[in-house]
């Protein structure tokens, strides 16, 4: 195989509001946990179980940043899709220490909100792509990610939307 693939899609909850820090630069670094949990039921027992996996999740993008730090906060239910990537660092104590983040990129991923804001559910709002400027909002029984191109075609965006 001469290609590889580093992309992660999750659909989970975020465990902290999302905190906002500045590089050197000026640019915003945007950082939370989402948790994703699986369920099923035990045949021995016959109870409910339940698996909880925590994610770290780092923006670089700055209008991701921008929504994340506007409109998320713990509880948040989110689809994101960004790639996997593992960094070194030294910690207080002068310990080395390794820590792999689901990290959105500049020009690359997603981030949906899924939570209704005030509408009863029925809305998803997506952003994403080059640059992460697109924004469309789909009806329940169209449950699609945003094109990065454009919302052409899709529902018109509503006013509240502070782009």
């Amino acid at each position: 195989m001469s290609g590889s693939v580093n992309k992660v899609i999750l659909i989970g909850n975020l465990g902290r509001d999302p905190e906002v820090r500045r590089m050197g630069n000026g640019e915003p670094v945007v950082s939370f946990s989402v948790a994703t949990t699986e369920s099923w039921k035990d045949k021995n027992t016959g109870e409910r179980r339940d698996r909880t996996e925590w994610h770290n999740v780092v923006i670089f993008n700055e209008n991701l940043g921008r929504v994340a730090e506007q409109f998320l906060k713990k509880g948040s239910k989110v689809y994101l899709e960004g790639q996997l990537q593992t960094r070194e660092f030294t910690d207080k104590e002068g310990n080395q220490r390794k820590t792999t983040e689901v990290v959105l990129q500049r020009y690359r991923g997603e981030l949906t909100l899924m939570d209704s804001r005030g509408r009863g559910g029925d809305d998803n709002m997506s952003y994403g792509g080059e640059g992460g400027g697109s924004i469309s909002r789909s009806a329940p029984t169209e449950r699609r990610p945003a094109a990065a191109g454009g919302g052409r075609g899709g529902a018109p965006i509503d006013d509240d939307i502070p782009f």
